[in-house]
């Protein structure tokens, strides 16, 4: 499940289309992307620091999400190639609790993000509570996929 563009879609819908706008011109200067790599998230110094580097903790943690998911979806087949027929059904919940729980992550971050709605600091809090979400998921995906047995 790709769970980038949901996010990508609440940074840069600051303003709707004015926003967009106002993002366009940043996206075609190689400017930008240097600063974004110079950025040091031990130490941010700037709003657009601190905008760059939470959007860095979520991609960080949507990666380890990525990864538990795949291991507790093979955990969840497993277990349903050694129930009989009738008790299959691991792999299905897994799924559409996973799909429910992106609406759930987007929903309530997009929300977090009202605290400074339509200031510099939106994006900031939108991507600090996609990463916090994100990384208590992760750990609970973990857990599914350790299964019972290990």
């Amino acid at each position: 499940l790709d769970h980038q563009p949901q996010y990508r879609r609440l940074l840069t819908r600051r303003g709707g289309f004015l926003g967009l706008l106002l993002l366009a011109p940043l996206l075609l200067v190689p400017l930008p992307l240097a600063a974004q790599d110079q950025t040091n998230c031990n130490a941010p110094q700037t709003q657009t620091d601190m905008n760059i580097c939470a959007a860095r903790a979520f991609e960080a943690a949507d990666t380890n999400l990525n990864a538990a998911y795949k291991t507790a979806m093979a955990e969840m087949k497993a277990t349903d190639a050694n129930l009989p027929p009738e008790l299959k059904g691991a792999e299905k919940a897994l799924r559409a609790g996973q799909r429910a729980w992106i609406t759930y992550r987007d929903k309530a971050c997009e929300a977090y993000g009202f605290l400074a709605r339509g200031g510099s600091m939106e994006s900031m809090l939108v991507g600090s509570c996609l990463a916090d979400v994100t990384r208590t998921r992760t750990k609970e995906l973990e857990d599914l996929g350790s299964g019972l047995g290990n």
